[in-house]
C-alpha cells in the first residue's frame, strides 16, 4: 500500500480545522459537536479521529495557530527595537486582521467564554495565553532599557497591562464596532503622556 505524503496528511488537518472554524463561526463552540465537524468536512469518521481524538484538540490546534502567527508577529515587532507606543501601533493592525470574518477574534471570544465553565478548555487558553504574554513582556523589557518606563517599573505588571490593550481594542472592535484605530491610539499616547 503506497504511504500517504505529508503534503496529503497536513491537507486533510487542514481541512478538518477550516470545517471547525466554520461550524464553530455559525453554530458556536458550544454547541457544535465531532458529528456537526465531521459531516462539515465531508470525511468519514474515522479520517477525522486519525487526526483529532476530540473536539478539545481541534479547539487546541486552532488556538495553536492563531496563538502561533501573532507570536511570530510580535516577534517581529519587537526585533525591530522599536518605543513601546510605537510597537503597539503596529499590533493593533495585527488585532484588526483578527477582527474580520476571517480572522480568528470571533472564535478566541467563544473559546475565551468557554475557558470559564470548561478545565480543559480553560488549560488550553492559560498554556496559549501565557506564551503569548510572555513574547509581549520582550517589547516592554526594551522599553525599560531605552528609559521608556519609570525607574523600577515591576516589568511583569507592566507587561500584563500592555498585554489587556491588545484584547480590550479587539473586543471592543467586534463587539461594538468602534473605536477606531487612529482613536485607540490617540487615547492609549493620553494615557502615556500622562503625568506622574
Amino acid at each position: 500500500m503506497p504511504r500517504v505524503s505529508e503534503d496529503h496528511l497536513t491537507a486533510r488537518r487542514e481541512q478538518i480545522l477550516a470545517a471547525a472554524r466554520a461550524c464553530f463561526l455559525r453554530k458556536g463552540l458550544h454547541t457544535t459537536s465531532m458529528q456537526d465537524l465531521i459531516k462539515e468536512a465531508g470525511l468519514s469518521v474515522g479520517a477525522v479521529y486519525r487526526y483529532f481524538k476530540s473536539k478539545d484538540e481541534i479547539i487546541a490546534a486552532i488556538a495553536e495557530g492563531v496563538v502561533g502567527g501573532i507570536s511570530a508577529q510580535i516577534d517581529e515587532v519587537a526585533s525591530r527595537r522599536l518605543p513601546l507606543f510605537e510597537s503597539m501601533a503596529l499590533l493593533l493592525e495585527v488585532i484588526d486582521q483578527q477582527t474580520g470574518p476571517d480572522g480568528a477574534l470571533p472564535i478566541a471570544l467563544q473559546v475565551w467564554a468557554e475557558a470559564t465553565i470548561d478545565p480543559a478548555i480553560g488549560a488550553i487558553v492559560h498554556e496559549r495565553y501565557t506564551g503569548l504574554r510572555a513574547r509581549l513582556r520582550v517589547l516592554v523589557e526594551h522599553a525599560a532599557e531605552a528609559g521608556e518606563l519609570p525607574a523600577g517599573a515591576d516589568l511583569d505588571e507592566v507587561t500584563s497591562a500592555v498585554y489587556s490593550m491588545l484584547p480590550g481594542y479587539g473586543l471592543q472592535r467586534l463587539l461594538i464596532g468602534n473605536p477606531s484605530r487612529e482613536g485607540y491610539l490617540r487615547g492609549m499616547q493620553a494615557l502615556y503622556n500622562r503625568p506622574a
